[in-house]
């Protein structure tokens, strides 16, 4: 009975000092990322909610007229967006997949993960003059939001593949002996079991990727174009030229010196960027039970 009193529970622990320097430097590096955010969007929106308006929202710019309008870079973001996630998410899901639950440890899984990480360490100016050759000019697609949302792809892939990699393994092995255990098919069971506890992680790879899309002007210089048009189609403007929120903030920030326009559009990219985060999480929760 004395032992049982004297006994340490194992929630409780025994009260270190290492471990609360650690705790409380932990707690101090969270609060200072949020503090840098919270700073930085401030900052953002104090020097570019000035120069929003609903003609800055709604109209196109022209030079006749010397307005300036941003809706088709908002237009052709949303288009670069969609088409890019809806390419890379099936390949990216898949081939984390194959690595988690399929592949063996061998030289081919190896030399897709190192393919993968070597892929994330390439700078966006290459991706960018690889796609102008490659599907510009040898596939014949130019300069078109199609070309630029291809190139995209391609540099988003390794943070679908990993991140969605780190989301399968999160899911406990006895979840897998168990439906096999039953007799359900293997792709049952990752269909119906791994995927469904892997949503929050497939859906952080996924906000991840946006924020990297949304962020990338380079890659879109060379590939996407600068035009300012608005669509004339649903599908044919996919084939056209479209400049983004952020190649247009690059232009007015560096080639015209229109420093409070930059700002305006940088507010206009850090709402989009927060309103497909929300939307997604919203569909994380449908798909995943609420869990997300």
């Amino acid at each position: 009975m004395t032992n049982i009193k004297n006994a340490v529970s194992i929630t409780q622990g025994k009260r270190r000092p290492f471990e609360a320097i650690l705790k409380m430097l932990i707690i101090v590096c969270s609060a200072l990322t949020v503090l840098i955010f919270l700073s930085i969007a401030s900052y953002v929106f104090i020097k570019g909610i000035p120069s929003i308006s609903w003609q800055f929202l709604s109209t196109k710019p022209s030079v006749l007229r010397g307005t300036i309008g941003i809706l088709p870079s908002i237009i052709n973001t949303l288009y670069i967006i969609v088409i890019t996630i809806l390419i890379v998410t099936p390949i990216g899901i898949g081939a984390a997949i194959y690595l988690n639950e399929y592949s063996k440890k061998g030289m081919l899984t190896k030399a897709i993960e190192f393919t993968t990480e070597t892929l994330s360490g390439i700078p966006s100016i290459i991706y960018g003059l690889f796609g102008a050759i490659f599907f510009g000019e040898t596939l014949r697609l130019g300069y078109s939001i199609l070309t630029g949302a291809l190139t995209l792809s391609i540099m988003v892939l390794p943070i679908i593949v990993r991140t969605t990699q780190e989301a399968l393994k999160t899911v406990p092995y006895s979840y897998r002996e168990g439906a096999l255990g039953i007799g359900a098919a293997k792709w049952y069971m990752i269909r119906t079991i791994i995927l469904p506890s892997s949503i929050p992680g497939i859906v952080t790879a996924v906000i991840l990727s946006i924020g990297r899309i949304v962020a990338e002007s380079a890659a879109l210089i060379f590939t996407a174009g600068i035009a300012t048009s608005l669509p004339k189609g649903l599908f044919s403007h996919i084939f056209k030229s479209g400049s983004t929120l952020s190649v247009e903030l690059y232009q007015y920030a560096a080639n015209r010196g229109d420093n409070n326009t930059a700002f305006g559009i940088a507010v206009v990219l850090i709402i989009v960027v927060l309103i497909i985060n929300l939307l997604t999480k919203l569909i994380s929760k449908k798909l995943g039970g609420g869990n997300a």
